[in-house]
């Protein structure tokens, strides 16, 4: 088993990066939300209007309490509006200025998880009520813009969120180190551990690329070794996974030679557009999220260059709904902000259209999306263990724990929302 504290990291304030990313964003000015708070008071009838599905239960700045929503059934968020400045940084710059005025104190939820699974539940009716508009939408589109994912950006990108530390992945990830999405049994029993239901995962996905014993296996995206330990172990395979990070390369390779593995399987850091030569099979697991839509070619073209007629990629991938994703693309939201630089979800259809275009057939998609939403609850539930028992690194303060706790409530609710999921599919070269 892979020890996640073998490699120490310096311990001077770590994760300062990430709660800092939003310089150079809009997040809702300070000046416009003193000078017109009141006035945004009425944002309130639209969200009203909106909500389709489930209810808002909100306490005003003025104290006065008010239901929004409730016209059939669905989630039940509670929130407390300390300031209606909060109002302002929503309309003006979208979930970048909720957040910020999450942090700020103006406002407050005993569990946001419902209101980010309303948002997104009811995102076609609220319409750009939550994202960025006018000069806010512009200048945060532009520095996302500056954070696409060339070659030299996108290794400093994925440093950004993969490389603070194996030492604090460790801390809260389960002891496989595997950062995806697990499938479970069933997603609504809380009883199966999160190990085995990860090991479900890589092994679904490796059925799918019928390897022998021998075959040549590339993994584009291999995090901390996960997959390459099993498909070398188990399934005798010859790997060779690609990762952009200098901390899970270095995990993953003492991780092989501790399983006896090192001759079957080796990690490069290196993009996936500088690999050439012939492997029989391409595995990636949550990678393309992070490529941008102006290099999903260039990733399918990749590829599709490796696999002999009738290889087989198996790709496990994360989509926004499509009748969203042309509004989310045009707004840098919080996630591309603060988490992960230069992030993008996967539009499945224009991507499948993508991937044939690139002589690769798509075959047997599976969908996961609520098993990526408890997968989100339990790594919450642990991150919040690590920090009670004082079992996360030395560096990370206060204000980092809330964002990532953010983060992870974020996401939760976007996927039982259903605005995004998560899906298995195989590609066979023609």
């Amino acid at each position: 088993m892979a020890d996640p504290h073998h490699f120490p990291t310096v311990t001077a304030q770590r994760g300062k990066h990430l709660v800092a990313a939003d310089r150079g964003f809009a997040t809702g000015g300070d000046l416009v939300a003193r000078l017109f708070a009141r006035g945004f008071a009425r944002l309130l009838d639209r969200i009203d209007v909106g909500l389709a599905e489930g209810r808002i239960e909100a306490t005003l700045p003025d104290g006065t309490f008010r239901i929004l929503g409730g016209h059939a059934d669905g989630p039940v968020a509670i929130v407390h509006l300390v300031s209606w400045r909060a109002l302002v940084r929503l309309a003006s710059s979208g979930s970048v200025g909720w957040y910020k005025a999450w942090t700020l104190g103006e406002w407050s939820s005993p569990d946001p998880v419902p209101l980010f699974d309303l948002f997104t539940r009811n995102a076609t009716g609220l319409g750009e009520t939550g994202r960025a508009k006018g000069p806010w939408k512009w200048v945060n589109h532009l520095a996302h813009a500056l954070r696409a994912n060339d070659r030299a950006r996108a290794r400093r990108n994925i440093e950004h969120h993969y490389d603070l530390g194996n030492d604090f992945y460790g801390a809260w990830l389960d002891p496989g180190m595997t950062y995806s999405s697990a499938i479970f049994a069933d997603p609504s029993d809380p009883a199966e551990p999160l190990y085995a239901a990860q090991e479900r995962k890589i092994r679904l996905l490796l059925d799918r690329l019928h390897l022998r014993p021998g075959a040549r296996l590339l993994e584009i995206g291999c995090g901390w070794g996960s997959l390459a330990e099993v498909a070398a172990r188990d399934y005798g395979a010859h790997v060779t996974g690609l990762t952009l990070s200098a901390e899970q390369k270095a995990f993953a390779e003492a991780r092989l030679a501790r399983a006896g593995l090192s001759e079957r399987a080796e990690i490069r850091l290196a993009d996936y557009r500088e690999i050439d030569g012939g492997f029989d099979a391409v595995a990636s697991v949550e990678m393309v999220e992070a490529v941008g839509q102006e290099y999903w070619p260039a990733y399918l073209g990749s590829v599709a260059r490796v696999l002999p007629p009738g290889g087989r990629a198996g790709i496990q991938l994360i989509s926004m709904h499509e009748a969203l994703f042309d509004r989310y693309a045009a707004n840098a939201d919080f996630i591309q902000t603060y988490i992960f630089p230069g992030g993008l979800l996967i539009h499945e259809p224009r991507f499948r259209r993508l991937a044939e275009e690139a002589g690769l057939e798509w075959r047997d998609r599976e969908g996961y999306g609520l098993h990526y939403a408890e997968t989100l609850r339990r790594w919450r539930q642990r991150y919040d263990e690590a920090v009670e028992q004082a079992r996360l690194p030395h560096g990370f303060d206060e204000a980092f724990h809330r964002l990532w706790r953010y983060y992870l409530m974020y996401c939760e609710g976007g996927f039982r929302g259903g605005a995004l999921g998560v899906a298995q599919v195989t590609l066979v070269k023609r």
